[in-house]
């Protein structure tokens, strides 16, 4: 059969008629927010190149994590500044920096909110490299044991989620033996599984003071393309993702999302574990822009972007529309 027995546009005619037939459901349990945390107290500062994002202290970040609960989020993912950065980026798994003074405070305030944590050296490190830096390159397996301190020290804080970020071969595994060896048989584990050497991440890189330093510029250490995937690649990112899974990942990430809607919706096909997706700033900031401009209606063109990944393969969308998008979803 065809036209005029079949008329699509009735699946269209009312708003109460597309809802019925809405294939793609988003809700505010999809959320994830991001937070960024700095030492100190009664700190938030706005972050010039993220509009509408700040680095909290620890105290403040637990405030604004309470505020993210009372949207109906069900969690946060901590980025951590440090006050000083070294060689071995050792404040990564200090008792007292930053990242874990803030998951005490929001488990202490606001226990049945999610806590993740990202696992990385590049805000730490002198290089602001994600791992060890020697004879011109990264050291994957000594950067992969100091990884582990890091997720281990955020468990101890009372991190429910612990996401290597860092593209480091055979780290969640690393993590994953560290954890249990101590007890922390219950922690999770969301690895970055695919995640790709994007321009993307421009806005973050300043928020978080981890471009590589200048130093390398012209070397095989002036940018990330050596350990963050090539963006050209699909079954690579297919073979690290299944890689993380067998390591013990329980969750796995694409980053970024709009670029690489494609590779969530492949591995929706190939894996039976949750998928997250982070919608990064540099498309957070391409909108924001865009919508300053006068160019599209914010509101519509965020929900369409974060439907987009839903509707791609993604369980979990981490963006800094979060707050935003969960109003709109109440």
């Amino acid at each position: 059969m065809a036209f005029p027995q079949i008329r699509m546009r009735r699946l269209r005619a009312g708003e109460s008629m597309r809802r019925l037939v809405r294939e793609t459901v988003l809700t505010v349990d999809d959320l994830v927010h991001p937070l960024f945390v700095k030492s100190g107290t009664g700190l938030k500062q706005p972050i010039s190149s993220m509009q509408g994002c700040y680095h909290f202290s620890p105290d403040l970040a637990a405030q604004e994590a309470a505020g993210v609960a009372q949207s109906g989020i069900p969690a946060v993912l901590l980025f951590g500044l440090p006050e000083k950065k070294d060689k071995t980026g050792s404040r990564a798994w200090a008792e007292n920096g930053p990242v874990q003074q803030a998951v005490r405070e929001i488990k202490n305030s606001t226990p049945n909110l999610l806590v993740i944590t990202d696992v990385c050296l590049c805000a730490y490190t002198e290089s602001s490299h994600c791992g060890l830096t020697k004879d011109g390159t990264i050291d994957n397996d000594a950067t992969c044991e100091l990884l582990a301190k890091v997720a281990l020290s955020h468990a101890q804080a009372g991190a429910d989620i612990v996401a290597p970020s860092d593209m480091m071969d055979g780290r969640v595994g690393y993590i994953r033996q560290t954890l249990e060896k101590n007890g922390f048989h219950q922690t999770g584990i969301m690895s970055y599984s695919a995640k790709y050497a994007s321009a993307f991440y421009g806005p973050f890189r300043d928020a978080a003071d981890s471009a590589p330093a200048p130093v390398f510029a012209g070397t095989v250490l002036g940018d990330r393309k050596s350990y963050q995937m090539d963006p050209a690649c699909c079954r690579q990112a297919m073979r690290e993702i299944e890689l993380d899974i067998a390591e013990g990942a329980d969750i796995v990430m694409v980053k970024p999302a709009l670029c690489f809607l494609d590779i969530i919706a492949h591995a929706r096909q190939r894996f039976d574990v949750p998928i997250a997706a982070y919608n990064v700033s540099g498309e957070y900031m391409m909108l924001n822009a865009a919508a300053q401009a006068g160019y599209l209606d914010r509101n519509a063109a965020m929900m369409e972007m974060l439907y987009s990944i839903k509707r791609a393969g993604a369980d979990i969308i981490i963006t800094y529309f979060a707050k935003e998008a969960a109003a709109l979803l109440k």
